[in-house]
C-alpha cells in the first residue's frame, strides 16, 4: 500500500478543485498543503471548506483558542502551526497560544471555559466532563455556544486526522511541542 502522500499539483486535480485553488490563492497567498490533500476527493476541500467557513455564533479569536485546544490534544503539528499563526494574527500573543494549546486562558475567564471545553471534549471524544460544561455556562456562554464549539471541535479534529494519516508537509512556520515551551498556570 503506497502511504506517501505528496501534495497535489493544480493539474493534478479536478477542474472544481483547480476553482478552490486559485480562490485560495487569491486569498491567502498559497494553497496550504493540507487544504491540497483534501482535493484528492473531489468533494471534500470544496465540503470542507464550506462547513469550515459556515456561520457560528463563535468569534475568530475565540474559534482560535478551540482550534489550538484541540489540535494540540490530538497532537496535530500542521494544525498547530497553522493556528498558532492565525491566532497571532487575531491578537493573541505568544503566551497566550502557548496557554490555549494546554487548554487554558489565565488571561480571560470566558475564554478559560471555552478553551477547557474543547480539550476536555477532545480528551473523552465527546464524553464531556459535566463540570466542565457547568463551568462553560457560569462563565457566560450560552447553549447555542456550547452546540457550534462541538460542531469546531469536530471541523479541527477533520482536519487533525487528514494530517496525520497523511503526514503532509507542514507549510506554516513550525511550533515547538508544548513541552517545550513554558504554560503559566491558573
Amino acid at each position: 500500500m503506497n502511504t506517501t502522500f505528496n501534495i497535489p499539483t493544480r493539474e493534478e486535480v479536478s477542474p472544481a478543485n483547480q476553482a478552490i485553488f486559485d480562490n485560495l490563492e487569491k486569498a491567502v497567498g498559497f494553497v496550504p498543503n493540507l487544504y491540497a490533500t483534501y482535493a484528492y476527493s473531489e468533494n471534500a476541500l470544496k465540503n470542507y471548506l464550506d462547513f469550515s467557513g459556515a456561520k457560528s455564533s463563535l468569534k475568530a479569536k475565540e474559534k482560535e483558542a478551540v482550534n489550538l485546544a484541540v489540535s494540540e490534544v490530538n497532537q496535530c503539528q500542521y494544525c498547530l502551526s497553522a493556528h498558532t499563526a492565525i491566532a497571532a494574527s487575531n491578537g493573541y500573543t505568544s503566551e497566550q497560544i502557548v496557554e490555549l494549546r494546554s487548554g487554558q486562558a489565565s488571561f480571560d475567564s470566558k475564554i478559560d471555559a471555552l478553551a477547557k471545553l474543547a480539550k476536555n471534549i477532545t480528551e473523552n471524544r465527546g464524553a464531556t466532563n459535566p463540570e466542565v460544561v457547568d463551568n462553560f455556562f457560569a462563565a457566560g456562554w450560552t447553549k447555542e455556544n456550547l452546540i457550534d464549539t462541538i460542531v469546531l471541535v469536530g471541523d479541527k479534529t477533520i482536519s487533525n486526522y487528514i494530517h496525520s494519516t497523511t503526514k503532509v508537509p507542514v507549510d506554516f512556520p513550525a511550533v515547538q511541542a508544548l513541552n517545550q515551551v513554558s504554560v503559566a498556570h491558573s
